[in-house]
């Protein structure tokens, strides 16, 4: 029944294709579709993007996605439609690429390591649709080692987190932070590679410094990546109480949390995935230290283009790794910090963070992304395990 039903659906895209239909508005949660246009070799393609566990508001790693896709899609005059699913499973987001297929949409973004049995479960019934999967690993498609290989019509990209994290970790010591916190979402690999790359990071600038004796870094999951009042009332205690300064706030929507708290006290935020200080400094002035950055939006709008141009079997198949590419330019990386919004000091300028880049790039410092096991450190490291 379920090969009937593929069949079906190939036919109906098909259809709407040769007639340069659009979708029907019919997802689970509407956004804006691009104006029809573009030239015969683009209109053949109509993108969507299915959201993971937050939405296209999460001022984060979804929104970053949609808003890339947009962008791109505007820019290529082609048909654009994103799909939330109704709920936290893959049955639900399955039934969110079958929904987009069924529109006549063929090619389908995917954000996050969630969408790994969304894959297995549809990749092969509908060949021909294009996946693209933002921090999907192999380990999440096989995490038995049983042998499963990516089909060619999906391209995954991982990233390497723990640079990036550690660029911040290592930064927010140079700048005089002693007393440092980490929040992450939920303890999955991208996340706890934030996490381990800033404790590393930190202690590799406490050691230089000759301070590793007073650094101290408190570490805990919230186990969501959004917040509320219960992780708001467990930030109130580290910024309050503890005497933390800054907390590095990795997990989507969680760092509103920690950001309410550090309101109360003048305290300090450290963004993720995207220079996220315009949101944080929102809830107070100059709240945002830096932030932890990987190239989401560029990921997206360079295999839309591929596909666009015809290459994507140069990808397909493949789950590719990006991390530092260029030892010269830091905003050439799929790493990075900020620039523009880095809140430089003496301690720590924009040559400093150059020269750190380099020395990455060159192999003379190297961060381990090893997530076992919480990285052995000279500075103290309060591990607090979940938050709820």
């Amino acid at each position: 029944m379920k090969k009937f039903l593929a069949l079906l659906l190939a036919l109906v895209m098909s259809l709407s294709l040769v007639a340069c239909g659009g979708g029907d508005d019919t997802a689970a949660d509407g956004g804006a579709d691009a104006e029809d246009g573009g030239n015969a070799e683009t209109a053949a393609y109509q993108v969507a993007m299915i959201t993971d566990y937050g939405d296209i508001t999460d001022q984060s790693f979804n929104q970053t996605t949609y808003e890339a896709c947009q962008e791109f899609c505007d820019a290529e005059g082609l048909q654009f439609e994103y799909y939330k699913p109704a709920g936290d499973s893959t049955a639900e987001r399955v039934a969110m690429v079958d929904a987009a297929v069924a529109d006549g949409y063929n090619v389908i973004v995917m954000p996050g390591y969630a969408f790994a049995e969304t894959i297995k479960e549809t990749a092969e019934l509908y060949p021909d649709v294009t996946f693209i999967a933002l921090d999907v690993a192999q380990g999440d498609l096989d995490p038995n080692g049983e042998g499963y290989t990516l089909p060619s019509n999906v391209y995954c990209a991982v990233y390497q987190e723990e640079l990036c994290g550690y660029m911040a970790g290592y930064a927010a010591v140079k700048l005089g932070y002693t007393h440092l916190g980490v929040l992450g979402g939920m303890a999955v690999p991208a996340v706890q590679r934030f996490g381990y790359g800033f404790v590393q990071g930190a202690d590799a600038a406490a050691v230089e410094m000759g301070i590793a004796d007073q650094v101290v870094m408190e570490y805990v999951y919230g186990n969501q990546f959004f917040g509320d009042s219960d992780i708001t009332a467990y930030m109130d205690n580290w910024y309050q109480t503890l005497g933390v300064e800054v907390v590095f706030a990795s997990g989507g929507g969680i760092y509103t949390s920690a950001a309410e708290a550090a309101a109360k006290v003048g305290g300090k935020l450290i963004g993720v995935d995207v220079d996220q200080s315009a949101n944080i400094d929102t809830y107070g002035e100059g709240m945002c230290v830096t932030s932890a950055m990987k190239g989401l939006a560029e990921t997206v709008k360079h295999m839309l283009g591929e596909v666009v141009a015809g290459n994507f079997a140069n990808y397909g198949g493949q789950v590719e790794t990006l991390g530092l590419v260029n030892g010269d330019d830091p905003t050439a990386n799929y790493v990075q910090l900020p620039m523009e919004t880095t809140q430089w000091g003496d301690g720590f300028t924009q040559d400093d963070y150059k020269a750190l880049v380099k020395a990455m790039y060159d192999g003379d410092v190297t961060v381990s992304n090893d997530i076992s096991a919480m990285p052995a450190t000279t500075i103290t490291v309060n591990f607090a395990g979940n938050i709820k």
